[in-house]
């Protein structure tokens, strides 16, 4: 009989790790409590879909052009100097969107918000890859991708049931990054890198570390499964409901939760999956899922028949997220982690921002429906690129190129 292999959940007992949990939920609060409240947005400021989905691009945008810099200095300076003032401006945009009264003010203060949030989902794992090693790692990856997704779960549902109280209500959410920021100067007890050398050779050896074919792939399907989360379900699958089933924000919210619970569910296990199958083909195994959810959502007839492109989608999300960021965690040397998962990060605010952008494209060319079948089309597509790259290697249980 083989030896049963030892549990991780004792990793849930440490206070760092509680910290981290903190700084996530605040890095998904930005987008997931306001996405049931656009159609609304629309109807108050007299908008279009794919104007009003701007907020969610200007968002993004500041972590696209912000974040590597971030990463940068989170490796030169300390990760708590970055994170602490990130997470300040977070809440002070975020909470003064709830006081706009026009458009043009609510994006201007989006994008203020979304330069504050830029580091927080990047710095995140950057502490995860500072504090554990190995096995430890992926689990630990896993539980915080599981509470990602119970915030991105929780989010919506609170989003539109403050929606009844007025459109506004939602953008006063931000300010409970304001106690976050006070633990993790308090309560966080993180290994700080020391900055040694020149930043021509902290340049050289982070590009060196970046410019391997699997580091690119990986960062490609960054990009890719965040065009496919904000553009296709977080973007659009909320008119889509609205227009075919007539819903209101309260189950719009409760839907798309549905979806995040199956995420924090798959997640949780994340340890076990991994030990088991391995990250990569995980990764994998996501983009399986991604392409039958979004081709199966617009020939849906009733409400019943949601629940299995929603669940799907659910659980590719909470294979493949922690497992690239899993991954590519094992090949950043432990002084450069920040601006390489920075990197990623920006990567990942890039498919973000462009989500929504391309798939409005493909609704103005192929309607609705067809755009969720356009984007399950580039879910296989994607799949058949990585998989040559993703096998040209073992699949080792999260190798640290820092050694440890």
């Amino acid at each position: 009989m083989s030896k049963a292999r030892p549990s991780s959940h004792y990793l849930l007992k440490d206070t760092n790790l509680h910290v981290i949990f903190g700084v996530t939920l605040m890095a998904v609060l930005g987008v997931s409590t306001i996405t049931p409240v656009l159609p609304k947005v629309a109807t108050v400021f007299a908008q279009t879909p794919q104007t009003v989905a701007l907020l969610i691009v200007v968002f993004t945008l500041p972590g696209a052009l912000f974040t590597p810099i971030l990463g940068v200095m989170g490796d030169r300076m300390g990760r708590k100097k970055v994170l602490v003032p990130s997470l300040l401006l977070f809440a002070l945009a975020g909470t003064a969107c709830g006081f706009a009264r026009d458009f043009e003010t609510l994006l201007m203060l989006r994008f203020l918000q979304g330069a504050g949030s830029g580091a927080l989902g990047a710095i995140n794992v950057t502490l995860l890859g500072d504090l554990y090693r190995g096995p430890d790692r992926a689990a630990a990856m896993g539980y915080n991708a599981s509470v990602l997704s119970v915030g991105t779960g929780i989010y919506p549902a609170v989003g539109g049931g403050l929606a009844v109280l007025g459109w506004y209500f939602p953008f006063f959410l931000p300010a409970l990054a304001f106690p976050v920021a006070l633990a993790v100067i308090i309560v966080l007890n993180n290994p700080e890198p020391k900055a040694t050398g020149s930043m021509a050779t902290y340049a050289r050896v982070t590009l060196r570390s970046i410019l391997r074919p699997q580091v690119l792939t990986l960062f490609a399907t960054s990009i890719v499964t965040f065009i496919l989360i904000y553009g296709s379900f977080l973007a659009y699958f909320p008119f889509l409901l609205e227009r075919s089933f007539a819903a209101s924000p309260v189950f719009i919210g409760s839907v798309m939760s549905a979806a995040s619970v199956a995420t924090a569910i798959t997640s949780f296990w994340l340890g076990t999956l991994a030990r088991r199958w391995g990250s990569r083909t995980l990764i994998k195994a996501g983009f399986v899922l991604y392409a039958v959810s979004l081709a199966s959502i617009p020939l849906v007839s009733n409400l019943w028949q949601l629940a299995v492109p929603v669940l799907l989608f659910g659980v590719a999300n909470g294979v493949n997220v922690p497992s690239i960021l899993t991954v590519l965690n094992g090949y950043a040397p432990s002084e450069y982690r920040a601006a390489f998962m920075s990197l990623n990060g920006m990567l990942l605010r890039l498919g973000q921002t462009v989500g929504p952008l391309l798939v409005g494209a493909a609704v103005e060319l192929v309607g609705m429906d067809g755009s969720f079948l356009v984007s399950a089309a580039f879910a296989l597509a994607t799949l058949l690129l990585i998989v040559p790259v993703l096998q040209r290697e073992p699949d080792r249980q999260q190798t640290d190129s820092d050694g440890r």
